[in-house]
């Protein structure tokens, strides 16, 4: 039996339903479902993701099945609509859109108003009675196709779109009559003829299969690659492509176009949302080519289509239970649905939703956890403007508030130039209106600013998917790209001028205005009352949601007491990994550091090694301090020596002058102590072997800091790690030492202190090996970072020269210091947790790598068999959502798998 590649919708009956998002794409299958519904959708089809996959699979071919099959489904088309295809006199006219399983906002192309040629006008002017509404129809349909199947840059017809218009002295594509638009197509099609040495083309049929196969090609256009790259989305689900009747929102005042969604995907709030224009086509209110009008204002307008748009999406909400976000198109006072679908929205916006929709009873607890993505949370972390300092800063405009959040940088007209000044520090993408080809830049800027769009643009439903601050609509911006400058209410500025914009109220301001930590971290810091904030509130239900469904702990990575202040204040329970040479960099410690190892014998090692023990112990004490009750695990000396001593003469000339020893001495030891592979050199245990007095020294530390809270009845668990073990007898070596010092520092507090041995896993061997380490371990924790280098022989420090290459060309899927590598060293942590685990059932292991906040390396934990994930402080709570989620994803597998 032939495969099926084309499903018909509409007329209240679909081939399809809305659970095939696989095979029928997002948009594909909520037409499906709206049609079974009942709910007012123009008639069309569905060419499936199967045909986008066999495309690329067969040098941009479709299947041979596929032309009949297509061909039927037009003649259906015809049929259901009462129009025929090509035909003079009542000419059925389509529009061909992407749609993938996940939305990817104007990633992929477009085309209105196909059918549309010489032959056809002269029946459709006569059908329509309406000259402006039949060329202004034509002239979108010449552009759209000119740029997405005859790849004309859109730039080429925006130009001349303009100099017709400033001819005219207007400013309005809507300001230009029928005879002005007639000639603007005569200028299309000779750029057209200009630009490809080949006519528009008037074979209705061309048009089409043209235009489907175009759709198909933008799957892997550049902005699309990007935004999959970004979002994580795979590269190998496909397109589906969308054939269906057009209906026209620019056939006058009783015509218009919209989008919306049901619940406010800025904040949450159950309110009607969202935007359109009378007398236009979708792609105007979606591109931003005019502001559009808020919804609520369409009651006025056209009543009853309003009624009737609230009554649909409402149902549609009921039914997904889940915000929708939806198109329509109102046609002479005929409401028509074009698309639903799940609704992109912030973080605020994800967690205040899925709380409510559990408090109506549309979802379960577990549902509301799988709603929010884990990353989403960030953005309820996300910085504020210090409102002290922007009550001193110039306010200059205002737009429309599109993404939370506030930021400042330099002004980039460019999505080039916002990637270029994003390299020296923070940039602003600053457009008229953004486009798909600026994801580059927008992904690269701190936040985006645009002239004209509205709430639901290209700008702000991308910035919103993005996290970004973001402000649109901004209509007193006057923007000369070319010239590289804006003028703005009387002031003029220039690229790489500093503004500052306001996501949350859509102010923007000259100048940079300092941030403040976002709601959540002033309350948990003691700065803002809980009952003050409705965000924290929100956020501190839905994380005891997710806290009771997990099983991995979630520890910080915290070399500090004011970090793990904050680690705790986020739900961390305990410190997965302590840096301590980071507290040997301070200004009052680093001479004494560099004493010790100028050193040239063990007495004066130990003597500097001696000066710095009360620094050492006292930094333990706060640590411990904020952390009561919870384990604490301190990493012992990692780093190569060098790394402490000066880079230049100068520095050492500086130094001597400090610590009195000749500059001479300081900068041979210096060169003496330079490798040629330091990652692989003297570090980690190797330094505490060749020097155990460093060892000696700091675990006196430790265990003196927890003798002295324990006097004060403060419950200590301290864990103290050896770093990049690869045999058992290196972590012999040092345990033995460890156990010997801290045997002989609570003998002199007279206090018994319950403490822990054990090892970093994070040389190959080590993993490979790690039955026999276990002999030796108390726990294992997993430093990813070093395994993923080791395991790959790429060095962290130099591979941004190669890995976003790999990332383009396929060769890796995701960069493997962001996410963790399950296929390869997610298997030698496997081999280490069976390995430890056979000989110590119970043996305590976790994760202290970055990767520890990352969702998908969270989940590979869980289902891995680890205790605990440790990650930076404002990760915890991406981690402990991810973590919930992993027992959920576990639990739907098993009982798919049972059924």
């Amino acid at each position: 039996m032939a495969t099926k590649y084309v499903y018909f919708f509409g007329a209240g009956k679909a081939e399809g339903n809305g659970k095939q998002k696989d095979l029928l794409g997002g948009k594909g299958a909520g037409l499906a479902e709206m049609s079974k519904a009942g709910v007012p959708v123009p008639p069309g089809f569905t060419v499936t993701t199967d045909v986008c996959r066999y495309f690329y699979a067969h040098g941009r071919r479709t299947p041979p099945e596929l032309a009949g099959q297509f061909k039927a489904m037009m003649q259906k088309l015809e049929k259901v609509s009462g129009k025929k295809f090509g035909d003079p006199k009542n000419p059925l006219l389509v529009s061909v859109r992407s749609g993938a399983k996940f939305s990817m906002p104007g990633m992929m192309d477009t085309i209105l108003n196909l059918g549309l040629n010489e032959a056809v006008i002269p029946g459709f002017l006569e059908l329509t009675q309406n000259p402006r509404f039949v060329w202004d129809s034509y002239r979108r349909f010449i552009q759209m196709y000119g740029n997405v199947v005859m790849g004309i840059e859109k730039s080429e017809f925006e130009h001349i779109l303009t100099k017709v218009k400033s001819d005219k002295n207007v400013k309005l594509d809507t300001d230009l009559n029928a005879e002005d638009l007639k000639g603007l197509i005569v200028k299309y099609k000779e750029k057209i003829k200009a630009k490809t040495g080949q006519e528009f083309p008037q074979d209705p049929w061309q048009q089409l299969v043209g235009a489907r196969d175009a759709v198909f090609k933008s799957w892997n256009n550049d902005r699309a690659i990007s935004y999959r790259r970004m979002n994580k989305i795979s590269d190998d689900l496909g397109t589906a492509v969308n054939v269906q009747t057009m209906v026209f929102g620019n056939m006058g005042d009783t015509s218009a176009t919209g989008v919306g969604f049901t619940r406010s995907p800025m904040n949450g709030a159950k309110e009607f949302f969202g935007e359109y224009l009378t007398n236009a086509q979708g792609e105007d209110v979606v591109a931003g080519v005019r502001t559009p009008k808020p919804i609520k204002e369409m009651q006025k307008d056209l009543p009853e289509c309003y009624a009737q748009l609230r009554q649909i999406t409402s149902k549609l909400e009921k039914h997904y239970r889940d915000v929708q976000d939806f198109e329509f198109t109102i046609e002479r006072g005929v409401l028509y649905m074009l698309q639903t679908r799940t609704g992109k929205r912030t973080g605020h916006a994800a967690v205040r939703i899925a709380v409510d929709m559990v408090k109506e009873k549309l979802i379960t607890k577990e549902e509301a956890i799988l709603r929010v993505e884990p990353d989403q949370l960030s953005q309820l972390l996300a910085p504020v403007f210090d409102e002290r300092e922007k009550k001193n800063a110039k306010l200059v405009a205002k737009g429309i508030n599109a993404g939370p959040g506030a930021a400042s940088g330099a002004i980039a007209f460019s999505a080039d130039k916002a990637v270029e000044f994003a390299k020296e520090g923070p940039s602003l993408l600053v457009r008229p209106e953004t486009n798909p080809d600026d994801i580059e830049g927008m992904d690269a800027a701190q936040g985006i600013l645009t002239a004209i769009g509205g709430r639901t643009s290209h700008a702000a439903v991308v910035a919103r998917g993005m996290g970004k601050p973001c402000v649109v609509g901004c209509s007193s911006l006057r923007i000369d790209e070319h010239a590289g400058t804006m003028a703005v209410n009387g002031d003029n500025l220039k690229e790489g001028d500093h503004l500052s914009i306001d996501g949350f109220t859509g102010e923007v301001y000259l100048g940079k205005i300092p941030t403040l930590p976002s709601e959540v971290i002033r309350v948990f810091r003691g700065e803002m009352n809980p009952k003050d904030s409705e965000l924290y509130r929100l956020f501190k239900e839905f994380m005891g949601w997710a806290d009771a469904v997990r099983k991995l702990k979630v520890r910080a990575n915290a070399d500090i007491p004011r970090d793990a202040k904050a680690a705790r204040g986020l739900g961390a329970e305990g410190i997965g990994l302590c840096r301590t040479e980071h507290m040997f960099f301070a200004e009052d410690r680093l001479p004494i550091m560099q004493k010790m190892i100028l050193a040239e014998n063990v007495v004066d090692r130990k003597r500097a090694l001696d000066e710095l023990m009360p620094f050492q112990k006292e930094d333990f004490i706060g640590l411990f301090k904020e952390m009561r009750g919870f384990p604490v695990t301190i990493r012992t000396l990692d780093p190569p020596l060098h790394e402490f001593l000066p880079k230049t003469k100068e520095d050492a000339e500086e130094l001597s002058k400090k610590i009195s020893i000749p500059t001479d001495k300081i900068w041979a030891k210096s060169k003496a102590l330079h490798e040629f592979n330091p990652m692989l050199g003297h570090r980690g245990c190797r330094l505490g072997i060749v020097y155990p007095e460093i060892t000696e020294m700091q675990v006196q530390a430790i265990i003196g800091a927890a003798c002295e809270l324990a006097k004060e009845k403060i419950r200590i668990v301290p864990e103290i790690m050896i770093p990049l073990v690869g045999t058992k007898n290196e972590l012999k070596h040092q345990k033995d030492l460890a156990v010997k010092a801290a045997n002989e520092t609570m003998k002199q507090y007279g206090v018994k202190i319950n403490y822990m041995v054990g090892t970093m896993i994070e040389v190959p061997r080590a993993a490979l090996t790690a039955d026999k380490i276990a002999e030796e371990a108390d726990f294992f924790s997993f430093g990813t970072n070093d395994l993923t280098q080791m395991g790959f022989g790429y060095s962290r420090d130099d591979s941004g020269s190669f890995i976003p290459t790999y990332l383009v060309e396929r060769i890796l899927k995701e960069d493997p210091f962001q996410t963790l590598d399950q296929e390869g060293i997610g298997r030698l942590i496997e081999i280490a947790v069976a390995g430890g685990r056979k000989t110590k059932k119970d043996l305590k292991m976790g994760i202290c790598g970055e990767h520890g906040g990352d969702p998908a390396s969270v989940k590979f934990c869980h289902r891995a068999g680890l205790n605990y994930v440790s990650c930076s402080p404002y990760r915890i709570p991406i981690a402990r959502l991810a973590a919930a989620q992993a027992v959920l994803e576990a639990k739907s597998k098993n009982e798919y798998s049972q059924k």
